[in-house]
Parts: structure tokens; sequence; C-alpha cells
């Protein structure tokens, strides 16, 4: 799937230093496009913390959409959100075994790739894992240029270090963004607020600064282990870009009829997030996101009071929460050759 060897030395060589400047935030060499992306009345878009970027407030989730029966089907899902004014793309490199990837690439043919913020995300710690990674992700979706790569599952205390030490993956980043391949750099998790705080702390360390951080931001997540309360306000005083996911967590958190999938991607979007990424698996669930975007009026606080009342008890313990207190959703634990 490498469509060509990853530039070497020269690129490497300026970002080597074991000081500050080692991750200099150099300009990317590809211009934003957020003026060539079409907008829809239906759709609400916001900014990308302090890219200049504009994006949808709804994203359309990769891993779902490498689900269908047919690359036909998926490709028709992603093209049909895509007319409705959806312009965030999620992805990564190990979802469905990189199917996911391959299929967004087939989606984004025929002039659809210039209509989208192209989000992926790589799993290797180091910079050999990552370069291949990102060598692979560019063929799979067939472009030159990826918007976003985010450093995927950051679940574990130890994973900032390994990105950071010599010869880690954000050497790569840096590189790769230098290089033209890359625009912007983010991480995601989804275990423990402990484990963000503590990536962004080492990357201030390192003189380094995210442009976003995805995580899950639903109406269960306020009452344990709380992104929300303890890595959003962290994130909003860095200037970081909030993604908020797990808005359903892979429908556990609808198991417990305590509220409605609109209720719960309206409260999402009250909060202080640029995008609330989704799973989009078929049409009647994409006509529900954009009727979302379409009907969302931001949350009083009595609202929202009302309903974190609702979902209190179901969310004590954090068993609709599996993602938080299980390794069932770590693909990284599963698969540990992937971190490098």
């Amino acid at each position: 799937m490498e469509r060509r060897d990853f530039i070497k030395t020269a690129m490497v060589a300026g970002i080597t230093a074991a000081t500050g400047a080692r991750f200099g935030q150099a300009a990317s060499s590809t211009k934003s496009t957020s003026a060539a992306r079409p907008e829809s009345q239906d759709m609400l878009y916001r900014e990308l913390g302090k890219t200049g970027e504009r994006v949808s407030a709804i994203g359309l989730g990769g891993y779902h959409i490498g689900k269908q029966s047919s690359a036909d089907e998926s490709i028709h899902l992603m093209r049909q959100a895509i007319d409705r004014g959806i312009t965030f793309m999620d992805n990564c490199w190990d979802y469905n075994d990189g199917l996911s990837e391959v299929r967004m690439g087939q989606a984004l043919r025929d002039g659809y790739r210039s209509k989208v913020f192209l989000m992926t995300k790589t799993d290797g710690r180091t910079k050999d894992s990552y370069n291949k990674q990102l060598e692979q992700s560019l063929g799979r979706l067939q472009t030159d240029v990826i918007d976003l790569v985010q450093f995927h599952e950051i679940i574990r205390m130890e994973d900032p270090d390994r990105i950071f030490a010599p010869g880690g993956a954000i050497e790569a980043a840096v590189a790769a963004k230098q290089a033209g391949k890359i625009r912007y750099i983010g991480f995601t998790g989804h275990k423990d607020p402990a484990v963000h705080l503590r990536m962004l702390e080492i990357a201030q360390k390192h003189g380094f600064h995210f442009d976003t951080v995805q995580m899950p931001i639903n109406v269960m997540d306020a009452h344990f282990r709380s992104f929300e309360k303890e890595v959003l306000p962290v994130a909003q005083r860095q200037g970081v870009a909030v993604l908020a996911m797990k808005t359903f967590g892979a429908n556990l958190i609808l198991q417990s009829k305590t509220f409605e999938a609109t209720e719960a991607l309206h409260y999402s979007l009250s909060r202080p997030v640029s995008v609330v990424i989704t799973g989009i698996d078929s049409l009647p669930i994409l006509d529900q996101a954009v009727q979302a975007a379409k009907t969302f009026r931001p949350m009083s606080e009595t609202q929202i009071a009302s309903l974190l009342g609702r979902t209190r008890e179901a969310a004590a313990e954090g068993k609709f929460e599996l993602f938080k207190t299980s390794n069932h959703y770590d693909g990284t634990a599963a698969n540990p050759k992937w971190l490098g």
C-alpha cells in the first residue's frame, strides 16, 4: 500500500535537536482550503480552533463507513453526506483493517476531495512506525495531503513519553508537516482524562502545540471520568480545537433509554467543541445527524441540568461507557505491534 519512500535526511535533520526548537511549528506548505468547501444551509459550521479552518459541526465517523456490504454502498453514503453539507471526514489507519480508508479514498474521487476536511489517525509511537502508517494512509485515501493526522488511542500514561522521546512519532509528524504531507497535528483517546492531560503537559514541556484533541463528550461523560470537566477547559485555554466523539458509545449509551438520539447530539453540540464526530452507517442515520444540525439551538442550563439528571444514575459506574472501563474497544491493546 505504500506509494513512495518517505523524504529522508533533509527533513528529519532539522527537528532532531533535543530542545524546544526540535518541535518548531513550521507553517504548512499547503494553504487552507476552507473557502473552497461548499456549505449547506441545513448544516452547522464552526471554526477549528486556531487553524483558520471552517468545518461542519457534524463529522462523519470513519469506522462505520467500512461496515457496509459493498464498496458502492459506502461510497454512496459518504457522497450523500458531503452533498448534504458534512465536510469533516474522520478515519484511522486501522479501521476495518484499512478498508475504511480505502473506501473513503474511492468516495473522494471525482472532485469530492476538494469539498472536505480530511482527517485520519495513526497508531505508531515511533518515527518509523508513524512513517509507514502515514504512507499507507496516503495511498489508501488517494491523496497527497491529509488535512489532519492525529495520534490514535492515547490511552496509556506512557504513550506521551513514547511519542515525544528521541526517535518518537512526533518527529515524523513534524517532518511530514514540513514536507506538505499533512497540515495539522492532533491526538485522540477515550480511556481516562488523566492521560489526555499528561499528553498536553508533555507537549508543552517540549514546546509543541497540538491543533486538535479528540475525546468523549456525551450525556454520561459528565458523571464519570469526565473529559468534559477535566480536559475540555484545558484545551480551551491552550487554544486546542476539541473534537467530540462517543456521542452514543457504539450505541451502548442509547441502551440506557434515558434520552433520545437527537437530544444526545444537541447536548454534545452545546458544548464548546468544533466538531461532533458520529457514526453514520446508513442513510436513516445520516438523516438523523443532518436533522440534528438543522434543528440545533444551544441548550439552556436548565435543559442541560434536566438531561444530566436523567443520566446520572445510569452513568455512575461507567457501565454504558465501556470504552473507559474495559479494553473491548482498544485496538492497540489487541494489536500492540501497531505501536511500533
